[in-house]
């Protein structure tokens, strides 16, 4: 009995000193990924929501990718960039929809949707503008889990893909802007910006966001006179302080904005509604003011637009004169140099996908990640996004407390 006790003493004396395991939370097990990439068939959509670089990546943690056939062609991106990043290319949208998570840009088709399969996982753009209540209904009968990439928020409660989009747009507004001045478009052949002796194009930018403040340093980059006007006061000193003291700015007032409007060579409409319709904030009598050939981009067209005379336009068709005055407004933007769209597209969403695959599954992730909790408005069919619920008149749950009744 005593010499049991000793010896029992002596291996727990020996277990105490060898090296222990140290106990640390352990996540829930990793998950191997089938992602699909869908061709766009969208109107004049060229983005596509993963770079050949970005499936590299991914494939090389562990995950595969189907991507359909043609599907990054517009962005220059072939599908042998595609097989030899490790995609796998297949030859219908029917197969590319049998992923378990499919990443698309424009908001699926009602077709699409019969595609899907039951409690998979969509990434796109909503559009909740254009969206009718069977789009939802569909979308729920399948236990479908959806998320916006315009509802996404960051820690700091910026829309990452918001940001990356409108600095896009807003330096690209401005050289298109540059573009139908010239003669080769039909414009008053003038280069926006100056040289020296020629006093410098005038721009006026109404809105102080990230497409306004893009907009206005690719202009001032270019030589031009800048003008910004917002009546948000912190944008305004935001701007400031980001672009310097010398930048003139305003608030939305409608003298001073109609002198800028009567002398100015570029007009950008650069305003953003958080819901709904972006005010009108350039009448047509103020249009009709404006020097003949001068140009209007219009960015906020895709929320009707900030100016009276304007009209959704494309980009095989994107231009029309109003009292002598050029008007661009596409919505879609971005498309225009849909490569770059795509790689900004993918840098935000690689590191997601794998956190995804790292926390064992999307929803898996939801528990740990607020901002990407932010983006989903259906969760397993049940629309969890308060303002889409409210507008298309369905039933909405808090998706905190949807998800503490589910198990996972």
């Amino acid at each position: 009995m005593t010499m049991s006790s000793g010896a029992e003493t002596a291996q727990s004396s020996q277990s105490v000193l060898m090296p222990q395991e140290s106990m640390l939370e352990v996540r829930k097990g990793r998950k191997e990924m089938l992602i699909g990439l869908p061709k766009e068939i969208s109107f004049e959509e060229k983005r596509i929501a993963l770079s050949p670089d970005s499936v590299a990546v991914l494939v090389n943690n562990g995950h595969q990718v189907m991507v359909e056939t043609g599907a990054g062609n517009a962005a220059n991106f072939t599908d042998t960039d595609y097989s030899e990043a490790g995609a796998r290319i297949v030859y219908s949208a029917k197969e590319v929809y049998t992923a378990d998570m499919i990443l698309k840009i424009g908001p699926p088709t009602l077709d699409e949707i019969d595609l899907m399969q039951n409690k998979q996982t969509l990434f796109s753009v909503l559009q909740v503008t254009v969206q009718n209540k069977e789009f939802f209904q569909k979308l729920s009968r399948k236990k479908i889990t959806a998320l916006a990439y315009e509802y996404m928020k960051d820690d700091s409660a910026l829309m990452p893909v918001i940001q990356a989009m409108s600095e896009i747009v807003g330096r690209t507004s401005i050289l298109i802007a540059s573009e139908l001045l010239s003669n080769t478009t039909g414009g008053k052949g003038e280069l926006l910006g100056g040289v020296a002796g020629v006093p410098p194009s005038e721009v006026v930018i109404i809105g102080a966001g990230t497409v306004g403040e893009n907009a206005a340093r690719t202009a001032m980059g270019l030589g031009a006179d800048v003008k910004i006007f917002d009546d948000n006061m912190y944008k305004l000193r935001r701007i400031i302080k980001n672009l310097g003291e010398h930048v003139f700015t305003s608030t939305l007032t409608h003298s001073v904005l109609l002198k800028a409007l009567r002398t100015c060579d570029v007009a950008i409409g650069a305003l953003h509604a958080k819901t709904g319709r972006t005010p009108i904030v350039v009448t047509e009598e103020m249009v009709s003011e404006m020097k003949f050939g001068s140009v209007v981009i219009d960015v906020s067209i895709d929320q009707g637009g900030c100016f009276e005379t304007s009209k959704s336009t494309s980009h095989s068709n994107s231009t029309f004169r109003e009292y002598g005055v050029v008007h661009y407004c596409v919505p879609n933007i971005a498309s225009r140099v849909a490569r770059t769209s795509s790689s900004a597209l993918s840098n935000i969403f690689t590191p997601i996908l794998l956190n995804i695959g790292e926390y064992g599954g999307f929803e898996n992730l939801l528990w740990k990640d607020a901002a990407i909790r932010s983006g989903v408005y259906i969760f397993r069919g049940t629309i969890t996004n308060k303002y889409v619920g409210d507008i298309f008149k369905m039933p909405y749950r808090d998706l905190n407390l949807l998800m503490a009744s589910f198990t996972f």
